[in-house]
């Protein structure tokens, strides 16, 4: 019987980023709305759609060799008094909107007299986030009313709740509902997590370690792309003082011994300015391309 690896995709929220970031580091995965399974192009992996928010628990019961969900829940999984556990293999950090972090907030309503979370010593939070709210105020030493959030949570203060702890990307939401952020509870990023016992095999062990490099190396290319131009030895100097890189440009000789060409990564948003300035520093053959994955 062939190997198999049981691999957990966040359904929901997070789902087409995810999508989106296999594909760049290589893995198509088509998703369909009729389905938990999604097909992959690799025979050695079985997809299966699950939200995030139960994720960590699959892989901690071998239901799933490995899966991709937030710290959040993977914090929010441990802090059960019958959790089992995870092994973290690689930080992902990438969300729905953008590729960064995103944060749990404990915010109030802005007219409220609430300044800090000790302010809100007996008062009702509400959340989707329950355990680990409760053991940030734990740690604290303020003890409060934590309420499972079922969603619109944003609404919730100051009817059904003093105060919530929500997810934020930019913080829009909360504003648009006229909410003020009083204290950071914890930063969030996917991460790929596995089943420990499933790590004892070897071939799975490999097989995670490959996806988890190639994620990284996809992650690691947003927002950056390829360069290559050729410049005369002489104006050499003046054109690597230019160019920012990952580690130093590579310098090529060509078959003219006057000229070399030089290959190098750059932040794309940096491009539009820097193309006229090598120019003017007498590059020739500026060549720029879309980079897919960079190995660290």
């Amino acid at each position: 019987m062939a190997n198999k690896l049981k691999l957990g995709i966040p359904k929901g929220s997070l789902q087409e980023a995810t999508l989106q970031l296999f594909a760049r580091a290589g893995f198509n995965i088509y998703a369909s709305p009729r389905s938990y399974f999604p097909s992959i192009d690799d025979p050695e992996i079985e997809c299966m759609l699950i939200r995030a928010q139960e994720m960590a628990r699959y892989v901690a019961d071998g239901v799933l060799d490995a899966g991709l969900t937030g710290l959040d829940w993977v914090a929010e999984h441990e802090a059960g008094a019958t959790a089992g556990s995870v092994v973290p293999l690689a930080d992902l950090i990438y969300a729905k909107q953008s590729f960064g972090k995103v944060r749990w907030v404990l915010a109030v309503p802005e007219e409220s007299p609430y300044r800090s979370p000790a302010d809100l010593q007996g008062k009702t939070i509400a959340t989707e986030l329950v355990r680990a709210t409760q053991a940030y105020f734990v740690r604290l030493g303020v003890t409060v009313n934590v309420e499972f959030s079922w969603g619109a949570t944003e609404v919730k203060p100051p009817v059904l709740a003093d105060a919530i702890v929500e997810v934020t990307e930019t913080g829009s939401s909360l504003r648009a509902n006229r909410l003020r952020i009083i204290d950071t509870v914890l930063e969030s990023n996917t991460q790929l997590i596995a089943n420990p016992r499933a790590l004892d095999t070897p071939w799975t062990r490999t097989k995670l370690d490959n996806i988890a490099l190639l994620l990284k190396a996809a992650i690691e290319a947003q927002g950056r792309v390829g360069m290559m131009l050729n410049v005369k030895r002489s104006d050499l100097e003046a054109v690597l003082a230019l160019l920012p890189a990952l580690q130093r440009p590579t310098v090529s000789p060509l078959s003219d011994g006057e000229w070399v060409a030089i290959n190098t990564i750059i932040e794309e948003r940096t491009v539009r300015d820097l193309i006229p300035r090598l120019k003017a520093a007498r590059a020739q053959g500026i060549v720029e391309y879309p980079l897919n994955k960079i190995v660290m």
